[in-house]
């Protein structure tokens, strides 16, 4: 079995793991689909969260200023297909969702963290987004994302 980085391991100018998920276009998506173009791979909790909504929108608001930077958006989270599709028609996302329920892409990445809400542990996504360049290679990551002003870093460091 290949040994695989974790997100603890993973670092800028890493090869980006690569993947293979069901997206919310009925598709199955590999990172290396998307070499020679730049890739925001954003990771959420949940659909229909509000801070998973606000987090969305600011990428809807501002999908035009991505696709001017040659630059694709793909969500992930845990949640179904069919949890995907709501959402999509909810808020009208231009962009794929890709459904991780088995977890495989979300522990490649590291992003898997306990959380404590209202006394209760449990094992979730903690928000991060990775910036991958054309050539698949790890250009920024963001962990412990707070959705404000996040999507508003993210152009600036593409336009620097």
């Amino acid at each position: 079995m290949e040994n695989v980085k974790t997100i603890s391991e993973l670092k800028i100018g890493d090869k980006a793991p690569n993947f293979n998920l069901k997206g919310s276009d009925g598709k199955d998506h590999s990172l290396v689909d998307f070499l020679g173009e730049k890739v925001v791979l954003y990771f959420y909790p949940k659909d229909n969260t509000s801070g998973c909504t606000k987090e969305a929108l600011c990428f809807i608001d501002n999908y035009e200023n991505f696709s001017n930077l040659n630059t694709i958006i793909l969500g992930i989270s845990r949640d179904s297909l069919s949890s995907h599709d709501k959402f999509i028609k909810k808020l009208n996302i231009p962009y794929i969702l890709l459904s991780d329920s088995e977890e495989v892409v979300c522990n490649l990445y590291g992003v898997l963290k306990e959380k404590n809400m209202y006394g209760k542990k449990s094992i979730g996504i903690e928000r991060s987004t990775f910036i991958i360049n054309e050539d698949g290679i790890i250009e920024n990551i963001y962990r412990k994302v707070k959705v404000d002003k996040h999507v508003d870093n993210i152009l600036s460091f593409l336009t620097k």
